[in-house]
């Protein structure tokens, strides 16, 4: 399965981007979809989460009420919808695939991957 995230870019505080993560497979419906980030020094971190079906989400603490996660499993992409943004939220963003039948906080456990794409947010 290949995974291709797209979407990120230089944006002012405040501002709003939305990432897309396109999946490769027909069988990206069966798969717990996730958005991670990260800095330089830092790990890698869960940003959100998001079962097959879309009816059951995770979000971190510091995004809740800000970013929401959705996908299209017609369309063999996830999505995540970044509002009120943050010169904090500056990472660089991976969307990753799970074949289990749920999240994890550890990206080891992650059977797929994205490129990442980069994400500014200016002050």
């Amino acid at each position: 399965v290949q995974l291709q995230a797209s979407g990120g870019g230089l944006v002012q505080a405040g501002g709003s981007l939305r990432l897309s993560c396109a999946a490769s497979a027909r069988t990206f419906s069966s798969y717990y979809m996730a958005w991670f980030r990260q800095v330089p020094g830092k790990e890698r971190e869960i940003v959100a989460a998001i079962s097959w079906s879309g009816g059951s989400v995770y979000y971190a603490d510091s995004v809740k009420g800000r970013f929401t996660i959705s996908r299209d499993n017609a369309k063999n992409t996830a999505y995540l919808q970044m509002n009120s943004l943050k010169p904090e939220d500056t990472a660089v963003y991976y969307c990753a695939a799970s074949r289990s039948g749920t999240y994890y906080h550890r990206s080891s456990l992650y059977d797929y991957w994205g490129q990442g794409t980069q994400v500014t947010v200016s002050s």
